[in-house]
């Protein structure tokens, strides 16, 4: 059983551009798998590596349809806009409309360093892209409008103030 544990909001590393990897190891692999171990276990659909609190592009996604692993992933093509609503590991209980693109393709390695390309739409396009914003350091709370700010306010602060808590026991 993985020792990692998911990062939930406010964490810094949330809110941070992830290193890239540039190289894939068994060092990489090992994470992918504990990664996957995890968000099976959370019952998400995806997982980036700074949601376990590592500084690394990668994530593990899983709609239903098989495990993929993305190392440096990089979004290279979008098309089409549609809102839906999106929850976080990372931001447990909260959910909150997200405009995204309807079609993405993703450029990636592969858990062997092997460079990949996916064409999504529906739910795995979406997956890849709230991975990809992880990665990127931005979170549903940042793509929150004014109004859904406002009906989360108190839960989004109770989180913060169980993090604070939590360093503080830490």
């Amino acid at each position: 059983m993985s020792e990692l544990k998911i990062q939930r909001f406010p964490e810094p590393i949330l809110r941070k551009k992830a290193a890239a990897v540039g190289h894939v190891t068994q060092v990489e692999r090992s994470i992918l798998d504990d990664m996957a171990e995890i968000m099976y276990l959370s019952q998400g659909v995806g997982l980036a590596a700074v949601q376990v609190g590592i500084d690394k592009q990668m994530a593990v996604i899983d709609i239903g349809q098989g495990l993929i692993k993305m190392v440096d992933p990089v979004i290279i093509n979008r098309g089409g806009l549609e809102t839906q609503d999106e929850g976080c590991l990372s931001c447990p209980n909260v959910t909150v409309g997200v405009k995204r693109s309807r079609q993405v393709t993703v450029r990636f390695m592969n858990e062997n360093g092997d460079l990949m390309e996916l064409k999504a739409s529906g739910l795995l396009a979406r997956a890849l892209q709230h991975e990809y914003d992880h990665i990127e350091g931005v979170t549903i709370v940042n793509r929150m409008g004014q109004v859904a700010k406002i009906a989360h306010r108190r839960h989004l602060k109770k989180l913060a103030e169980q993090d604070k808590e939590a360093g503080k026991k830490g």
